[in-house]
C-alpha cells in the first residue's frame, strides 16, 4: 500500500481533476501541483471561474447549448437562419462546427445517442423536443451531424424515422467524416466540407 504524501485537500483536487475526460490520475497530480505552484495566476481565477460558472451558466431550453442566458445567444442570433436544425449528439459537437464557422442556422443537442448496451432510449435524450420544434416552427430541413458510430447511425435512423410525418427532410453529413470519427476532434476544413457536402437520407 502507497503512503500518502499529500494532505486531504490536496488529495480531494487530485481526485476530482483525474475526474476529467482526458486526465487519468498522473495527469491529474501533475495538473494539480502547476496549479498550487501557480495559485495567485491560475488557481485563484480558476477557481473563480468554476463558481462564476457554477452560478451563470444554465442549459439553453431550446436547443440545449450552455450559456449565461436561456434561450441562449445562437437561438435569440437574428441572422441565423431558421429554416434549419442541426442536430449534434454533444455540446462539444455544436462548439466544434462554431469553430469551424461552418453553420448558420440552428442546432439541437440530444445529450447523447442511442444505445441498446447502456439502456439509452429515445425518451433519455432530447428526441421528442426536436420533433416538437420541427413540427412548431418553420423548419424545412434537419442536418444530422451525429458522429460516425453504430450508435450515431442508430440514432440517425430513429430521428429520421420521427420526422417523416412531417414531412421535413433529412440529411446528414458526409465527406471527410471518417466511420468511428467523432466530430470535436475533426479539424475546421474537414467539418466545413461535410456540412456542405451533406446528404438527404
Amino acid at each position: 500500500m502507497s503512503k500518502r504524501t499529500t494532505g486531504p485537500e490536496i488529495e480531494r483536487l487530485i481526485q476530482l481533476l483525474s475526474k476529467l475526460p482526458g486526465l487519468g490520475p498522473r495527469s491529474a497530480r501533475r495538473a494539480a501541483l502547476h496549479l498550487l505552484k501557480n495559485r495567485e495566476r491560475l488557481l485563484q481565477p480558476l477557481a473563480s471561474a468554476m463558481a462564476e460558472a457554477r452560478d451563470k451558466v444554465s442549459v439553453c431550453s431550446s436547443c440545449g447549448n450552455v450559456d449565461t442566458v436561456d434561450p441562449c445567444t445562437l437561438c435569440t442570433d437574428p441572422r441565423r437562419d431558421r429554416s434549419m436544425i442541426c442536430v449534434v449528439e454533444e455540446v462539444g459537437d455544436l462548439w466544434a462546427l462554431e469553430r469551424a464557422g461552418a453553420w448558420n442556422a440552428l442546432y439541437h443537442v440530444l445529450g447523447g445517442t442511442l444505445s441498446a448496451i447502456e439502456g439509452i432510449r429515445p425518451e433519455d435524450l432530447a428526441i421528442g423536443q426536436l420533433v416538437e420544434r420541427a413540427r412548431e416552427g418553420h423548419v424545412k430541413e434537419v442536418v444530422l451531424a451525429l458522429n460516425a458510430t453504430v450508435e450515431g447511425q442508430t440514432t440517425a435512423h430513429y430521428i429520421t424515422e420521427q420526422l417523416k410525418g412531417l414531412d421535413i427532410p433529412a440529411s446528414r453529413l458526409a465527406h471527410g467524416v471518417p466511420v468511428g470519427g467523432e466530430l470535436d476532434y475533426l479539424d475546421e476544413g474537414t467539418l466545413t466540407q461535410a456540412i456542405r457536402a451533406r446528404r438527404p437520407l
